[in-house]
């Protein structure tokens, strides 16, 4: 009996010890999967069914609005998560749920990812440090590092063309939007003031960069020649984002009578053209679809906490899903690139989650952009 019970024991440690170090890449560390955590169930006020794609027991977050997030055909999606403990990238597979650890790293900041337009790899911003890796590799490579004078800010986003980067530094009340060379590692400063700087945006198919410095916006070219202030219409402006061809700057106007809608505009840099869209319910954040055709807006009204689609042709609005987010700024909805999808967040269930619904039926589908 005694020779009998000891042989499994010895035969399921020579099995485990015989396994390659590979076979445990998806329970610990970078490369591991994680399960599936994909809950539906049908809105409250539409009735339309809404996908929660992560766990509301543990944090989740969208990268920035501006950042590329979900894979050009739309079936990936990268995020943070500290659900190791500590925030790190994850890249979710959108028809199985399953996710797989992209990070380990020291200090994610969790806003910062953003996909390269290849689909091949993406970077983001550690602990100072501006990293990038391939989604095959998944090997890191730190590409700049901040002076330790500065530190690191809000925002990061890199060019189309994957050439450029941009981000933002601080020390102190004094900020500062850096063009880093994505093969060299250098970095060149576009603009500094004694007011806080984030959201710096590229421009598609040109050689400057859009960013939000205190109140306003501001547009820096790459050679650091010019830096200027967009002529805005009155009111406060809310956030901004450059049209698919780079022509234009979309962007919230808040008037600054509290009667009147917040309202969709676009901005023209090379004319100083500025025109209505359309009135919102009161949007506080949105997103485009990959023509600007259709817009998605989350309403920071409390009696109607919804994220809703603008089609801009007939500038009327479409309900999609209740929010009830903590803070509305929160949601910060997006188009899959090929419109068939929108994404938002919300704590409305517990900590902050992703959420998805399906607008096949409401929004035509594009090519990616």
């Amino acid at each position: 009996m005694g020779q009998a019970s000891r042989a499994p024991a010895r035969t399921r440690r020579w099995f485990l010890a015989s396994l390659p170090a590979a076979c445990f890449a998806v329970d610990t560390g970078r490369g591991r999967l994680v399960p599936s955590a994909v809950t539906r169930y049908p809105d409250p006020t539409t009735e339309f069914p809404v996908y929660r794609l992560t766990d509301p027991a543990h944090t989740s977050h969208l990268p920035s609005f501006f950042a590329r997030a979900i894979s050009r055909r739309s079936n990936s999606l990268v995020y943070a998560s500290d659900i190791s403990g500590r925030f790190e990238a994850f890249r979710m597979d959108l028809k199985s749920g399953q996710s797989r650890q992209l990070t380990d790293a020291s200090a994610l900041d969790p806003f910062s990812l953003t996909l390269f337009s290849d689909d091949r790899g993406f970077c983001y911003l550690d602990g100072g440090r501006l990293v990038s890796a391939s989604l095959s590799s998944l090997r890191p490579r730190e590409i700049y590092r901040t002076p330790d004078e500065f530190e690191e800010s809000h925002g990061l986003s890199v060019a189309e063309d994957g050439l450029f980067s941009a981000l933002v530094e601080r020390k102190g009340s004094h900020s500062r939007l850096q063009l880093v060379n994505m093969s060299a590692g250098t970095a060149v400063t576009l603009a500094e003031c004694e007011e806080e700087i984030r959201d710096p945006i590229p421009r598609p198919r040109r050689a400057s960069v859009l960013y939000r410095r205190g109140s306003a916006i501001w547009l820096a070219n790459y050679d650091a020649q010019q830096n200027y202030r967009l002529r805005l219409a009155e009111g406060g402006t809310g956030p901004a984002l450059w049209s698919p061809d780079g022509r234009s700057v979309l962007y919230l106007n808040y008037p600054d009578d509290p009667h009147k809608l917040h309202n969709l505009r676009e901005f023209t840099p090379d004319t100083n053209e500025d025109k209505a869209i359309a009135n919102t319910t009161q949007f506080v954040h949105f997103g485009r679809n990959a023509d600007a055709s259709v817009f998605v807006g989350a309403s920071g009204s409390k009696a109607s906490p919804h994220v809703l689609l603008l089609v801009r042709v007939v500038r009327r609005e479409l309900t999609l899903a209740e929010h009830h987010a903590s803070d509305p700024h929160m949601v910060a909805p997006i188009f899959s690139p090929n419109s068939q999808h929108v994404f938002f967040a919300s704590d409305q269930h517990g900590k902050p989650a992703i959420y998805s619904v399906t607008v096949d039926r409401l929004v035509s589908e594009t090519e990616a952009y």
